[in-house]
């Protein structure tokens, strides 16, 4: 028997309205719909820290999260194991909370953690997290991952910085103006396509997201393997953690889908040459990314069904597939 044409609309605006109230929990959004982002907790002095007076400095970080995965991809980069410890908190969807693997200062979840160090108890406890301390003292540095880059830049290491003083000034100026706007236009924007409220804010934010791609598709075509010279740099960081979730949640959970990435071949490219930096692999966890997103976002993926996504190793070929044929 068909189900009544009323009752399918009466469900429908129901939904609709409790959709509205759960997106309110899950993120901010302006009077026209479009995604906020809600500042981080800590994140002034950053710049004055310095890393050899932090006492048993340690990182923070979620497999799911793309703005931890910034600050895991640096740590490994310069090979800073030795000095600053890592611990991968996991989250708990059903509480809405990050439970740490072992006791941190006495505390098992991220939000004890803030508490304990003076975070504000109505704020979200957030990964990334840099902090601090030994014993009973207990210091959080910060969890701006946007401010903790060119502090991790600077940390004490074998490997040298990607952006040291010497780099040519015109190169850490490209890779300024490429990072913000990679933060503005890409790293949040696949966030204001998945967040939109409104039709009108979901076409912005795609928009600007892949006019953006594009621009950087043309910049990498016309030189250089990377964002900012021949070498890794701080923008490249900053964008690898989208890109590499872009297939496996942002094309099909965030709605990112009006171009693949394979019709970026100079993009894609990147990719691979990226992932295939010495210990950025071990940071890529797939499966956790699909679990995470596609588990956890409620309001996006009602039915919490994980579906199955591509094999890494395809996402990350040197070339593009069918990349002599294929049109954008």
């Amino acid at each position: 028997m068909p189900v009544p044409a009323p009752l399918v609309a009466t469900a429908r605006r129901l939904w609709h309205c409790q959709w509205q109230r759960l997106m309110d929990g899950l993120a901010a959004a302006g009077p026209e719909g479009d995604f906020l982002r809600r500042p981080s907790q800590f994140s002034d002095g950053i710049d004055a820290v310095d890393p050899q007076a932090l006492e048993a400095p340690r990182l923070v970080v979620g497999r799911s999260c793309p703005w931890a995965h910034r600050l895991w991809l640096l740590r490994s980069l310069r090979g800073l194991e030795t000095t600053l410890a890592l611990t991968i908190a996991e989250p708990d969807p059903i509480g809405g909370r990050w439970l740490l693997p072992e006791p941190l200062h006495g505390c098992r979840t991220l939000a004890q953690l803030y508490r304990r160090g003076g975070g504000d108890r109505q704020r979200r406890a957030t990964v990334p997290l840099l902090l601090s301390g030994g014993g009973d003292g207990l210091r959080l540095i910060g969890n701006d991952s946007a401010a903790l880059l060119p502090l991790l830049d600077r940390w004490p290491a074998e490997r040298p910085s990607l952006e040291p003083p010497g780099r040519p000034a015109a190169e850490r100026e490209l890779s300024r103006l490429w990072a913000e706007r990679l933060q503005h236009q890409v790293n949040d924007g696949v966030y204001r396509c998945g967040f939109a409220r409104t039709q009108a804010a979901y076409t912005r934010a795609a928009t600007a997201l892949f006019t953006t791609l594009e621009a950087l598709e043309q910049h990498l075509t016309a030189g250089g393997a990377w964002i900012a010279g021949d070498r890794p740099s701080l923008a490249d960081v900053r964008l690898f953690p989208t890109l590499i979730r872009w297939e496996a949640v942002y094309g099909p959970l965030f709605g990112c889908s009006r171009r693949p990435l394979w019709s970026f071949p100079a993009l894609w490219r990147w990719r691979a040459r990226f992932h295939a930096l010495p210990g950025v692999a071990e940071t890529c966890c797939p499966e956790a990314w699909r679990r995470d997103y596609f588990g956890a976002l409620f309001p996006l993926h009602p039915s919490g069904l994980v579906p199955e996504g591509p094999d890494l190793a395809r996402l990350v070929a040197a070339e593009p597939p069918d990349a002599a044929t294929m049109t954008p």
